[in-house]
């Protein structure tokens, strides 16, 4: 981005209804550049007139204990060499002798350990992003350029160790160092001039490029939940219905390795908790052949569900979502025929359709780093790991539900409901569920991570994280609700729950439990429609009439715990 459009962005007056966020920007040197640019990019991809709040100059160390006293709030921390030792900086004049270098290598380990503990506690009180040094360091050693010295690669090994110890505590994310190469040069990164008149030590360059890692890491974009993928020339090289489930490759020996590096890839999203199901105009038999093959380096178990016919593509990705019960923005389709994405893109519009260009594995390597951003995550839950099993389960369920008894059916499952009210900070799956909830969503407002933390400090709110079990196994943390008691009243201001959860009445036992907890008398709920949480409208409209688009609904106990509830599972409450 060019310095004159950033400013524009950074200083235009908002528009009153747009999103404000707040973030610190904590760094030893003048972040001018850099505050402009990220404040733009906050504009550009949020929508947000974004508030900094800058440390002081030239003590990192003292910045980063004041902010972790403040209120909850997203930080940025940049790290630069002179952070460690300032005569590693350009504005001081301290010698870079053999002598000094050796009292530079002994003080790094202690500044480092310092930087360390005043981050793990400024990253219990809110997300931190942290990038480590990016400028070069001075010419002070006695070897040519183009050879590393010990000192230098000494001071970078404690770099790296101290970035790897960081990233270890929950809440710090670490800006990849490699993506930053990408986009700005090591050797264009330095503005000396800048750097001696005023204390900013970027070019212009340098400061757009971190000033948007940074913006993506503080406030990463939602990841997307599903793949769907073709087979024939994509998951694997050849044509099945021609060559047969033997006749089909994925290795170097036959020249198909792009087709294997693919299925690793995929691999590693299924692992993740990413749902990964399979369109293909194939014979079903040959498709199962195929995939039973041992040497296939996707499991089978891990690819759910496989829809294999002779009809469009877009018939067999709607079956897809329709069973993953998610909608077509959330999930990605890779074919190797642009006519098949086509087709797709003209019957599911949201979806987000990627050629797998197999004749062109550069292109093919760049699809796979472009899967790893679009899936991507700070954390992984408990939940991730058994995703996929959850919805085969809930497959097994459904003609069960379609019964003549369906409440029956749920009695014999065995299902166990956990109500826990704990106020647990450091578990990021509630949070992750009211952000990426779309369809049993009471409003489909978001949270920032800082007023979350925020809103969990505050002695008069409550948390209920809902968990679920049963004969078929665990769906792990499916809801959440939030909200504010205050005397026989609450007000809720969130409440999600997971499309996996759907028709076992987890929701009927959350209302229960909420009176029966709370001893409230009345709940209140912030409705608002937003075109996608229809299940929930329908839901609420079962015990109260519901205001047009937006409003409180109020819901007695009376009425909700008067009404014939059918709750069908087990309930344990705690803490």
């Amino acid at each position: 981005m060019r310095l004159q459009d950033a400013i524009r962005l950074a200083t235009r007056t908002p528009d009153p209804e747009s999103p404000r966020r707040k973030m610190r920007l904590l760094c030893g040197f003048t972040p001018s550049y850099l505050e402009v640019f990220v404040k733009a990019y906050a504009v550009q991809r949020l929508a947000a007139a974004m508030e900094i709040e800058t440390g002081l100059f030239g003590n990192l160390l003292n910045s980063i204990e004041q902010a972790s006293a403040k209120a909850s709030c997203e930080t940025a921390v940049v790290v630069e060499w002179a952070d460690i030792d300032p005569r590693l900086g350009f504005r001081h004049s301290g010698g870079w002798g053999r002598e000094v270098q050796q009292d530079i290598a002994a003080g790094a380990v202690p500044a480092f350990g310092r930087l360390l503990d005043s981050l793990r506690k400024l990253a219990a009180s809110g997300p931190v992003a942290l990038a480590g040094p990016t400028l070069p360091l001075p010419p002070l050693s006695h070897t040519a350029g183009f050879q590393a010295s010990a000192f230098e690669l000494e001071l970078r090994k404690l770099a790296a160790d101290f970035l790897a110890a960081a990233a270890g505590f929950p809440g710090v994310r670490v800006l990849d160092a490699a993506r930053l190469d990408a986009f700005s040069p090591p050797a264009e990164r330095l503005d000396l001039k800048l750097d001696l008149l005023a204390g900013s030590p970027y070019t212009i360059e340098h400061a757009s490029a971190l000033g948007r890692l940074i913006l993506e890491t503080v406030f990463p974009p939602p990841p997307r939940k599903g793949l769907i993928t073709d087979l024939d020339d994509t998951l694997w090289e050849g044509i099945l219905g021609e060559q047969g489930s033997d006749g089909v490759f994925w290795d170097l020996e036959h020249r198909s390795q792009i087709h294997g590096l693919y299925q690793q890839s995929l691999a590693v999203l299924a692992e993740n908790g990413v749902l990964v199901g399979v369109a293909t105009k194939n014979d079903p038999a040959l498709v199962e052949q195929a995939l039973n093959r041992p040497d296939l380096l996707i499991p089978r178990q891990r690819l759910f569900p496989i829809m294999a016919g002779w009809g469009p593509k877009s018939e067999s990705v709607g079956r897809i979502l329709a069973a993953w019960n998610i909608a077509p923005d959330s999930v990605i389709f890779i074919d190797d025929s642009p006519m098949e994405l086509a087709e797709v893109q003209s019957r599911h519009p949201g979806i987000e359709c990627i050629r797998f260009a197999k004749d062109n594995p550069n292109l093919v390597w760049e699809t796979l780093c472009e899967l790893r951003d679009r899936f991507g995550k700070p954390l992984l839950s408990e939940e991730d790991s058994f995703r996929a099993a959850s919805l085969r389960a809930a497959e097994q369920i459904e003609p069960g539900l379609r019964g003549q008894d369906g409440g029956q059916f749920l009695r014999q499952l065995g299902g166990k409901v956990t109500l826990d009210f704990t106020k647990n900070a450091e578990d990021s799956r509630p949070l992750e569920l009211i952000n990426k909830t779309n369809q049993f969503n009471l409003n489909g407002r978001r949270y920032a991570e800082s007023d979350w933390r925020a809103l969990l400090q505050s002695p008069d709110s409550f948390l209920l994280t809902v968990s679920y079990l049963d004969k078929f196994g665990p769906l792990g943390k499916i809801a959440v609700v939030t909200g504010v008691l205050s005397g026989d009243l609450c007000r809720v201001g969130r409440w999600v729950m997971s499309c996996r959860a759907f028709s076992r009445r987890i929701e009927f036992h959350t209302l229960a439990g909420l009176f029966q907890r709370l001893n409230c008398s009345e709940l209140r709920l912030d409705f608002a429609e937003t075109g996608r949480n229809g299940p929930l409208r329908e839901f609420l409209a079962s015990f109260a009439a519901l205001p047009p688009g937006v409003g409180e609904v109020a819901l007695t106990k009376d009425v909700v715990l008067g009404s014939d509830l059918n709750l069908p599972h087990e309930v344990v409450v705690c803490g």
